[in-house]
């Protein structure tokens, strides 16, 4: 068991009830990672249901989860031949803290009927670039479970030099060996500094809503995630994430809604 599998392990109560504890390791700068988070609810989803894999999880944060104990309760809403369908509430200490609906199905690894190409080609990885070590006051703890290499241009913010358009781009891994699978997957869509930090915004962006396709299983290997925004209005923004293996196969995609940056 990897250090992610440990952080995003969901143990059997009984039949509708997991409890999980949350790390503190994937937070930024205080508040938890919403990538990780709704890796501990898919994880919990899957064990309760009788097919292997979270093929769509639409979450809804209510609150901001801390770091500790928390439970998954799991309320069933149908099983068919192909598919199941179910409620998946994150609680802690009594309060429900994010809202989902997770459907679950396998998959088999079939040859796609069609594939579009990636709508953006990244340059090699050794053009791209990390992110410099946070300090430690900072309190961005999630940089040290993931190596991202970034394409320049979508961190030009880091130098007061933004590029104008809502956009980040890079390469992703977990730090500690680790196949990607479905729960990194949920981590790498949410992974990226907001792409709003290149429309100029700055500070903490709470997610509102995230929602996650698993559309293949992922290759061994990097990940290269690419992720662009349509919209920043009225103090909300849009994220669209999609996520390619290391054969260049789609194998996930997200959206998401959230508050512009704040402090």
């Amino acid at each position: 068991m990897t250090k992610f599998d440990e952080a995003t392990q969901a143990i059997r109560v009984d039949d509708n009830t997991y409890d999980v504890c949350l790390d503190p390791g994937y937070g930024i700068g205080g508040p938890l990672n919403g990538g990780y988070l709704l890796a501990v609810i898919m994880r919990a989803a899957a064990q309760a249901s009788p097919f292997d894999h979270p093929v769509t999880t639409s979450a809804q944060f209510l609150k901001a989860p801390v770091p500790g104990p928390a439970q998954i309760v799991i309320e069933p809403l149908k099983v068919g031949r192909t598919a199941a369908f179910a409620r998946a509430t994150l609680v802690q200490d009594g309060v429900a803290q994010i809202a989902s609906s997770v459907t679950t199905a396998t998959l088999h690894g079939a040859e796609p009927v069609y594939a579009a190409e990636a709508p953006f080609a990244m340059p090699g990885m050794d053009d791209c670039v990390p992110l410099p070590h946070p300090k430690p006051e900072s309190g961005m703890m999630l940089n040290a479970q993931m190596e991202v290499l970034f394409d320049p241009p979508t961190i030009g913010w880091l130098k007061g030099e933004p590029s104008g358009r809502p956009e980040s781009r890079a390469y992703f891994r977990m730090a500690e060996p680790q196949d990607p699978d479905p729960y990194v997957l949920a981590l790498a869509v949410d992974a990226l500094p907001p792409v709003v930090f290149s429309a100029g915004a700055r500070g903490w962006a709470p997610t509102v809503d995230l929602t996650l396709h698993l559309r293949a299983l992922p290759a061994p290997g990097w990940l290269t995630v690419l992720c662009g925004g349509r919209l920043v209005s009225d103090g909300w923004f849009d994220e669209e994430a999609e996520v390619r293996d290391s054969t260049g196969r789609l194998v996930a995609q997200s959206r998401q809604l959230a508050r512009v940056g704040r402090g």
